[in-house]
């Protein structure tokens, strides 16, 4: 695609004679005999320029000669790094197929329990982890999620990403696939990392002396890297505007509405996501949610918005239903110039005017339906309870469940946005990302260093709204927000049946199992339910 986006903007721009094709100059074919040229009647080749040609202008565009040789330098990146990532896919292919038994035709076949089970039983027979006998689920999770884990409990303990106030549109969570790739620069995987390689923190971030040090580094660091993407910012942004027309122009033109989709954001991915939740995992839980969620932020409507694209679908409609006509009646219409340009913006306008007017039988009901959400997604900030129809809450369900079109949008600001965070807002947060590193790592043997949130100890890390008295022993700065350890832990126990918790962790979960059992018991049975219900009324008459 990267090939294919750059040959072909390069043709666009230097290899088209646009005169010729918006037939502005007019044609002199080569002809015999007596007749006049068709000079109404263009061909493509016309307005392609022969291959010398094309060479010259391109190489008398210095501008366009550098964006070539950055691409160039930028493939070549990615090439090297695919051919790394094939290496390693076949050793992975290999290992599954010799030491597991799993052929890889029957791949598909298998969940990932079972893998991981005979994963674990591999560990049994020939120990291929020497520093402990047994692997057990939780050691697979923490070495495959290890870098996750820190981020995800970054965003708990709201120490990323970073939130602005703007002006009219409010509290702003920016969050794009290019500030998060720079921020795993900064504290995973680059070269002034604060881990060494891919198990291990630095010693010196686990030392309380060396804080102040280390942060004054780390800051350094994010504005040296922000420095570095503003000098990139240029070929950044002109790739992320060619990558978005390519793969989004099309779509508009046949569905405008997909515009007014809705996805997870980012940020809602990282905000809902559970430790030690794998992305199959994560997807299929927000997969789930994904119709609840869009029920419940398209039952909010503006009756000003519902009248002005109801007139503007009208005019739009009207207009277009003429032209229609007219070029049914004689085809010769479309001869005129812009008119299937006319054709082609008014359906547009019809299209996203639509999509504004909501379904007249829809029912109001926001409790239930941001009830279904919280059922499916997990989490939701306490002061959500009960003020479901406010536009508050509708509006911090937006920062995780967006437009696309706002993503879109997001993602094309990226390049510019991303350089002054890191330089401007960054830095300053410095000492509090050092500080979170050394106090939530911990050292486990056979998997190296790990975030403790995702050792799911209630007893370090849980919330007393969610515990028994005498439970945890966390501080508020300990504690994982809105409940996310207990979360987490049952997700995870639920998940993976035969996982051994530690003690505290096993004592919240039996508790657990009886509060539930006892519900059920209090709970009138399921025929009284349905019997006293709109539906059971329903039914029985």
């Amino acid at each position: 695609q990267f090939l294919f986006v750059v040959t072909f903007t390069t043709f666009l721009l230097c290899c088209v004679e646009y005169d010729v094709l918006f037939a502005n100059r007019p044609l002199n074919h080569s002809h015999t005999g007596g007749a006049a040229p068709d000079r109404s009647k263009v061909t493509l080749p016309d307005a392609i320029l022969p291959a010398p040609q094309c060479a010259q202008r391109i190489r008398a565009r210095g501008w366009v000669i550098f964006l070539l040789v950055m691409a160039a330098v930028f493939w070549l990146y990615r090439l090297v790094k695919v051919l790394c990532s094939l290496l390693s896919y076949w050793e992975i292919r290999a290992f599954y197929i010799k030491a597991l038994n799993i052929p890889s035709e029957g791949l598909c076949n298998y969940s990932w329990q079972e893998v991981q089970a005979r994963l674990i039983s591999l560990q049994r027979r020939q120990q291929m982890c020497v520093h402990k006998r047994e692997l057990t689920e939780l050691d697979i999770y923490h070495r495959i999620l290890r870098f996750k884990n820190y981020t995800v409990a970054m965003v708990n303990k709201s120490l990323l990403p970073v939130r602005f106030h703007v002006p009219l549109l409010g509290p702003i969570v920016f969050l794009t696939q290019g500030l998060k790739y720079n921020l795993e620069l900064l504290l995973f995987w680059g070269p002034g990392s604060l881990f060494q390689n891919k198990w291990s923190l630095r010693p010196q971030c686990k030392r309380a002396g060396a804080r102040r040090e280390l942060a004054r580094r780390l800051a350094r660091t994010m504005v040296l890297l922000g420095l570095a993407n503003l000098l990139l910012c240029p070929c950044v942004l002109v790739w992320q505007l060619l990558y978005a027309f390519f793969s989004y122009a099309e779509v508009i033109k046949r569905e405008p509405g997909s515009l007014g989709a809705r996805r997870w954001s980012l940020y809602g991915r990282h905000y809902l996501r559970h430790f030690n939740e794998l992305n199959h995992e994560l997807q299929a839980r927000l997969s789930r949610g994904y119709k609840p969620a869009t029920k419940y932020m398209n039952s909010f409507t503006s009756p000003l918005l519902t009248v002005l694209a109801k007139n503007v679908g009208f005019f739009a409609g009207s207009i277009l239903a003429v032209l229609i006509v007219l070029t049914v009646y004689d085809e010769d219409v479309l001869t005129v110039q812009h008119i299937l340009t006319a054709i082609t913006l008014l359906g547009l306008v019809v299209t996203l005017a639509r999509s504004f007017i909501p379904d007249e039988h829809t029912v109001w009901c926001p409790e239930q339906l941001l009830q279904r959400v919280l059922a499916h997604v997990h989490y939701m900030p306490d002061h959500w309870q009960g003020n479901a129809s406010r536009s508050e809450t509708r509006g911090e369900m937006a920062q995780l469940f967006q437009y696309k079109a706002v993503f879109i949008l997001e993602e094309l600001l990226s390049p510019i946005l991303t350089p002054l965070i890191l330089i401007f807002a960054l830095p300053a947060r410095a000492l509090d990302i050092v500080d979170f590193f050394r106090n939530f790592t911990v050292e486990v043997v056979g998997v190296g260093d790990i975030c403790s949130f995702a050792q799911l100890d209630v007893r370090n890390h849980g919330n007393p709204q969610w515990l028994s008295a005498g439970q945890t022993e966390a501080s508020v700065y300990q504690q994982a927000e809105n409940g996310k350890t207990e979360l987490s832990l049952m997700h995870f126990a639920i998940t993976n049946p035969r996982w051994q918790p530690p003690p505290p962790s096993e004592l919240f979960l039996s508790h657990l199992k009886e509060k539930v059992q006892q519900d059920a018991a209090a709970a009138p049975p399921a025929q009284c339910i349905l019997a006293e219900g709109p539906l059971g009324a329903s039914l029985f008459s």
